[in-house]
């Protein structure tokens, strides 16, 4: 990595593309009404970096009779002044006020003071548009993570991102509005709970802008813009709109565009010179009635298929049992590896087991493994333990070998482990079991049955179940069908780039599975059953008569 990419990685800067920042900036002021008692404007930015965002709103409101100032924050004083003097060329009577300081530590002393209504207020802006630098929380360090969310009252991992959303609204006038930029991972993640409640709590969503995989930074960061109001008592409650743009297979249907940036003013397919194909989507938020609940885009016709769902449906993939993570060694050359067979028997560790990863998934029964995992863990006394080394020779032998980087990992003997642990073994007498393997990682979802007993690894996720119950079957048909695809993009949409989706614990538990006892199902039980055991061309037939069942058993009938 380059010096240039380490900095940005731990500072978070990405800059925003000028294309982005003209179109925060536009969005921001269809939603502003100009105050009718002054015509002293005071725009700010706390995360000002190249001063791109405060330039966009700047040109903007040049036409109107308005007196003009801006200020920001920027830790970055050589990045301060360049943006300072960029913003001073092109407005030379825009008054100017810019601090080389951290917008996060001068706002904490507001949050600090037990009274809220004897705290100290900073000065409140008409316009506030940021771009926050994203530093997730295994960049920044457990510690100051830990202290961020403290200081903002936030709680579990905090991206750097949370923080700004909350401390800027401290900053907003009471009519004012915010655009701010950020990743759309809150929106649909466990530790974006406390985040999505605190913005419920302090803001009215105007509109949200998920813009997906559109590759508009450089970073493999998915960004989304919110449009933010500071919430006040007596106006009734609005539905916040939501635009979505990710992007799709090629179509015949597609409208010309010359970017997803201009193709937002669209809806549906769009094909654009340099980006390819996109799907956009309009409708309004729905976030959920309770904390946890996830924000996605709903539409009348989303809403009406799901509840067609929801009437055909008798259980869900919580129902199978827990769903677990794989193993994760944190020392995966040590442990892992697929050329142990070339190694001499006398020197090769006892204790291998075949390993699954998400190389070898395959619908319904994946490929032969091509690793092993080192696997010193076992059951004593109703309890998982680390193997006595001493019983293993050879396991020992090679350990040893590997000692000072396996005693490199402090927190496993922090944690009071053996030095040769694996950090997550999970339950050693669990893996003879059969169970449903699913990759974390999918553009397609691609869950099998696995009845050899392998261990798998933390980049799929298992659900221990019984090779003979009927339920494992109708869980692999609709695991590994186009509607759980269609169910997922219109329940949870938490895709990666090239359209790839997260198959999440929290997601998948909340997969359907239809009534079992209905003709549908036991058609599908049977035809699941000989898809899985078939090994010959015939199996491709089969998944795609199963698939259509599937469609079916919820109510759904294909041509």
């Amino acid at each position: 990595m380059t010096s240039a990419h380490s900095e940005q990685k731990s500072t978070g800067s990405h800059y925003t593309p000028p294309a982005l920042a003209a179109f925060v900036a536009k969005e921001m002021l269809k939603l502003w009404q100009p105050p009718e008692n002054t015509c002293d404007i005071n725009i700010f930015d706390p995360a000002l970096g190249d001063g791109e965002l405060l330039l966009a709103v700047l040109k903007n409101l040049q036409e109107m009779d308005l007196h003009l100032s801006v200020s920001g924050y920027e830790t970055n004083k050589s990045e301060m002044l360049a943006a300072k003097k960029r913003i001073k060329n092109q407005f030379p009577k825009v008054a100017t006020e810019f601090h080389n300081r951290d917008f996060l530590a001068q706002s904490a002393g507001y949050f600090s003071q037990p009274d809220l209504f004897q705290r100290r207020r900073p000065e409140q802006f008409d316009l506030v548009i940021s771009n926050p630098p994203y530093v997730r929380t295994q960049v920044m360090g457990a510690k100051k993570s830990q202290d961020i969310a403290r200081q903002f009252g936030l709680a579990g991992r905090v991206d750097l991102y949370y923080a700004f959303i909350i401390a800027i609204a401290q900053y907003i006038h009471p009519e004012g509005i915010l655009g701010i930029i950020v990743s759309n991972r809150f929106m649909t993640t466990r530790s974006g709970e406390t985040v999505r409640a605190r913005i419920k709590e302090m803001y009215e969503i105007e509109h949200i802008w998920d813009l997906g995989d559109t590759k508009l930074f450089e970073a493999a960061v998915l960004p989304a813009v919110l449009m933010l109001k500071p919430k006040t008592s007596g106006k009734p409650k609005r539905t916040a709109k939501f635009t979505s743009i990710y992007t799709s297979d090629p179509v015949k249907k597609a409208r010309n565009c010359e970017s997803p940036i201009e193709a937002l003013r669209s809806s549906g397919y769009v094909k654009t010179k340099s980006n390819g194909y996109f799907r956009v989507l309009k409708g309004e938020l729905d976030s959920g009635r309770r904390s946890e609940d996830i924000w996605r885009i709903t539409t009348k016709e989303s809403r009406e298929w799901l509840n067609r769902v929801r009437r055909n449906t008798a259980a869900t993939f919580k129902d199978l049992g827990k769903i677990r993570v794989g193993v994760k060694t944190t020392a995966d050359r040590v442990f892992i590896r697929s050329d142990w067979d070339d190694m001499p028997l006398d020197k090769r560790p006892e204790l291998l087991k075949d390993l699954t990863t998400h190389h070898i998934g395959n619908p319904y029964r994946s490929k032969t493994p091509e690793s092993k995992i080192l696997y010193p863990h076992t059951i004593l006394e109703g309890k998982r333990c680390a193997v006595n080394l001493a019983s293993y020779p050879k396991t020992k032998a090679y350990l040893e070998e590997h000692r000072n980087q396996l005693e490199g990992r402090k927190y496993v003997i922090e944690a009071g482990r053996e030095w040769y642990e694996i950090w997550v073994p999970q339950d050693p007498k669990a893996w003879e079991k059969a169970k449903i393997v699913f990759r974390d990682i999918a553009k397609h979802p691609t869950f099998w049955l696995d009845i050899d007993g392998t261990v798998v690894n933390g980049d799929c996720y298992w659900i221990s179940c019984s090779e003979e119950h009927e339920l494992t079957y109708l869980a692999l048909a609709v695991g590994n069908s186009s509607f759980i695809e269609c169910f997922y993009d219109r329940s949870f949409n938490n895709k990666l780039y090239a359209g790839r989706r997260r198959f999440m614990t929290q997601y998948v538990e909340q997969f359907p599975l239809p009534r079992i006892d209905s003709a549908a199902a036991t058609q599908l039980i049977k035809m699941s059953k000989q898809t899985f055991e078939c090994t010959s061309d015939k199996k491709t037939k089969l998944m795609h008569t199963v698939d259509k069942l599937v469609w079916k058993a919820f109510g759904f009938h294909l041509s």
